[in-house]
């Protein structure tokens, strides 16, 4: 059987009692849109991360650009951000009329640069978006400087990174607001596609709660425009609702499973994650590294394992964000790290046995060399 980087069907059957009751409870309720699950979500996921709002919208896409017109940027604006990212990101940022802008990423750690950040703000930048990116949190301190000092604002892509700390402090508390996605896959994550926007900001809390209802304040009566249905459903709020309660145990399960790779692989010529100092990870992708990349992913599917690569593709890379006018080059660092990643299965519920046979063949193909 094929092994892929994550399978939901351990953790459903865990879980399969609670997840259940969960869509009985709503299918039984009087309120199947914005109902009492999604303001209960909205209250438990704000109440986790120590802030005022939380505002649930339908994906992780959609929490970004929202987030982004919620603190207002829109057409004409610049984003600061990194080209090692999954496309939303950027897709959030075109959709709003904003021009993203690139800095290169940390070699070791994957993650912004934040050195470079001063060196692309122009009088049209508006916003700075660190991607919290594979379960641990880019150093904020800079940015909050540089965003104090040009009158910028701070959204947050949480979206890997629900738990993770930097020195105490939570992923997505820095900013003016943060962005998570509850894709399947996530520390976090519904059985759909679900999103939330989190925020101590009162006006920034009013514009989301229009803007994921059409631009309505009141019922048919639209006030804000460009407004969309970008609601939260009751179902995967509810889900939700209750796997939250779990969150911190499947962040210690993930380290239990990035403690067995470490201790089994890191005598080895893989880079495995490098964890920035202060940073407490929480593993949404074991991510690892080696120059012999493709070889090893090919001899690993000869053996019926089949990983992925988180990302292959810079953003700025890509023909579908040709019109940004990038080219191959201008992001050293990025580039040659799409080249040299991939991802080992990460799930809290990983069987031992399974880890251990990957790390076997992860030895033996190493050994080869």
């Amino acid at each position: 059987m094929t092994t892929y980087v994550w399978d939901h069907r351990r953790e459903y059957e865990n879980e399969r009692e609670d997840i259940l009751d969960a869509v009985d409870t709503v299918f039984r309720s009087d309120q199947l849109i914005l109902g009492e699950s999604v303001r209960g979500f909205e209250n438990e996921f704000a109440a986790y991360h120590g802030v005022a709002h939380c505002v649930g919208v339908d994906n992780g896409t959609n929490a970004v650009k929202l987030g982004l017109q919620a603190i207002g940027v829109g057409p004409g604006d610049e984003v600061v951000t990194v080209s090692n990212t999954a496309a939303p990101t950027v897709l959030a940022i075109d959709a709003v009329g904003a021009k993203p802008v690139f800095v290169d990423i940390d070699p070791d750690t994957y993650l912004m640069d934040t050195d470079q950040v001063a060196g692309v703000i122009t009088d049209r930048t508006k916003c700075l978006l660190p991607v919290h990116l594979y379960g641990q949190c880019v150093d904020l301190d800079p940015l909050e400087r540089l965003a104090a000092q040009h009158g910028l604002k701070i959204l947050e892509d949480c979206a890997q990174a629900h738990g993770a700390r930097r020195n105490g402090r939570m992923a997505g508390t820095t900013g003016a607001a943060a962005a998570f996605s509850f894709y399947p896959t996530k520390v976090l994550g519904a059985y759909g596609d679900a999103g939330a926007v989190i925020t101590s900001d009162d006006e920034a809390e009013q514009r989301l709660r229009k803007l994921r209802r059409y631009g309505m304040e009141k019922q048919y009566y639209v006030v804000t425009t460009p407004g969309h249905n970008s609601r939260l459903d009751e179902v995967h709020a509810e889900i939700l609702r209750r796997k939250l309660r779990r969150l911190d145990t499947y962040i210690a399960d993930r380290r239990a499973v990035a403690q067995r790779y470490a201790d089994g692989l890191g005598d080895t010529e893989l880079v495995l994650p490098q964890i920035a100092d202060g940073n407490d990870h929480v593993y949404y992708i074991y991510v690892v590294r080696h120059p012999a990349r493709d070889e090893i992913l090919k001899a690993l599917k000869e053996l019926d394992f089949e990983f992925n690569i988180s990302y292959p593709w810079p953003i700025h890379t890509m023909t579908g964000f040709a019109h940004l006018g990038h080219s191959v080059g201008e992001l050293p660092v990025t580039e040659r790290v799409a080249d040299e990643i991939f991802s080992l299965p990460m799930y809290p519920t990983l069987p031992e046995d399974l880890q251990e046979k990957i790390i076997t063949a992860l030895r033996d193909i190493l050994g080869r060399g």
